[in-house]
């Protein structure tokens, strides 16, 4: 009887506990996890994401054929540096899921030099729930997957790895490391440094005016909503893709200077223009693919805003099995259908939402 396989998860969280699911479904594996929170590996034992947990990584990845950091990426390469002198397996693959890859491939590829083939990972998609009770072995399903083999890994290896992650159903997508930071930086690392700034803006209003913080309840508060992403990792996703940031900031400025020209002119063809141009290029953009930013799956409800009527909603989405993430009265509703919005983890959750909803009779409106 062949001998189960080994993979040793560091970093047992929302990204790495759902790619340990996702394998476990296609493959019978002993996967053992380590994480500087050992309540995260205690619980992640009990949902049958690992199998056991240890305290040293030392001790467990000599024994491992794969080995995956799911973890903030400056602590990803601190790990390099003690797997680099550990005895490992031959044909050991390692590989990473974080957001920015040239730095940590350029280490990668200085301490292993062909003892060990490692792919650099950039699973696109995650939530807004943190830690291993939240995983899920779906929650990479069509969503893109980068690769971003070393120079030494052989295609076998590569081969291998996507073997590994055949459950994630994810979208695999190859690219070297500065080609990765340079499309991501654009439309997700960039995006996020934006949304920072503008919630820090209005924040400066807010201590001035206390209708501010009323009237972004709405609107505002759902397009900065990635502000609200952990502050550690984007420090360190920050510091490691300074170069392309400070290249985009740099850029956006030029933009802005051109933006507030135009309001200067105050010209109404060419504000039409300018913003009619940003309409047909957004609205060009699919719709519900899963891109760089994870999607967000809201429902917007026409109702009455009056006593009972979220449990209304909420007991027939229930009685039909359907899972709501979030559920928020709008009161700043300029540009938005519906006082109540109500937001799920899959796009199949929120059509079959609409569907129930509709047919008892209420109105509901999707945004776009």
């Amino acid at each position: 009887m062949e001998e189960r396989k080994h993979i040793l998860l560091i970093g047992v969280g929302l990204i790495g506990g759902s790619v340990a699911l996702a394998i476990k479904k296609e493959h019978d594996v002993n996967i053992t996890g380590f994480d500087v929170n050992e309540e995260n590996c205690k619980l992640a034992e009990k949902m049958n994401i690992i199998d056991r947990y240890t305290e040293s990584i030392e001790q467990e990845a000599g024994n491992a054929d794969l080995i995956i950091l799911a973890c903030p990426v400056e602590k990803a390469e601190r790990i390099l540096s003690t797997l680099e002198n550990l005895t490992l397996k031959k044909n050991v693959i390692i590989t990473d899921v974080c957001s920015t890859k040239s730095r940590l491939m350029e280490k990668a590829e200085a301490l292993f030099n062909g003892n060990a083939a490692f792919i650099g990972g950039h699973p696109m998609a995650g939530s807004h729930k943190v830690g291993p009770g939240s995983a899920k072995a779906h929650l990479f399903e069509n969503a893109f997957y980068v690769l971003t083999p070393s120079k030494q890994a052989r295609p076998e290896a590569v081969a291998e790895l996507k073997e590994w992650l055949r459950g994630t159903k994810a979208n695999f997508i190859i690219m070297d490391a500065q080609e990765h930071d340079l499309v991501t930086g654009v439309v997700s690392h960039f995006p996020h440094v934006i949304a920072a700034s503008l919630v820090r803006h209005v924040q400066s209003y807010s201590e001035k005016n206390e209708h501010v913080n009323f009237l972004a309840a709405g609107g505002f508060r759902d397009i900065t909503r990635i502000a609200s992403s952990s502050p550690e990792m984007w420090r360190d996703i920050v510091r490691h893709n300074q170069p392309m940031l400070l290249s985009l900031i740099d850029e956006w400025m030029k933009e802005m200077d051109q933006v507030r020209g135009l309001i200067h002119e105050g010209n109404s063809e060419h504000l039409y223009d300018y913003f009619s141009g940003a309409k047909k290029f957004r609205d060009s953009l699919p719709v519900r693919a899963r891109g760089a930013i994870t999607a967000f799956y809201d429902l917007y409800v026409d109702v009455l805003d009056k006593p009972g009527v979220i449990s209304s909603v909420t007991s027939l989405l229930a009685e039909e099995n359907i899972s709501i993430t979030n559920i928020r009265i709008i009161e700043a509703r300029e540009d938005v259908y519906g006082v109540l919005r109500l937001s799920f983890q899959t796009l199949e959750d929120m059509e079959k939402a609409r569907i129930s909803l509709e047919a008892r009779g209420y109105e509901t409106y999707i945004s776009m």
